[in-house]
């Protein structure tokens, strides 16, 4: 089985440079924003490339690469 890089909310927090839940809420309740990959108990997942293919395109002064 391969393995599947995962994101939650307060990863994705971090990853656009610490901004506020509310902001992560907002950002990924977008029409832009990839779909999540999974949505469990806790929350929503996304995959981590699918996270950072959006950073690149859309918020390209975040992007780690």
């Amino acid at each position: 089985m391969d393995r599947v890089d995962l994101v939650g909310a307060a990863e994705i927090r971090v990853m656009l440079g610490n901004v506020s839940r509310q902001r992560v809420s907002v950002v990924t309740n977008s029409k832009s924003f990839p779909d999540p990959y999974q949505e469990l108990t806790m929350g929503k997942v996304w995959r981590r490339t699918d996270v950072e293919k959006w950073i690149k395109e859309h918020r390209p002064e975040l992007a780690t690469d």
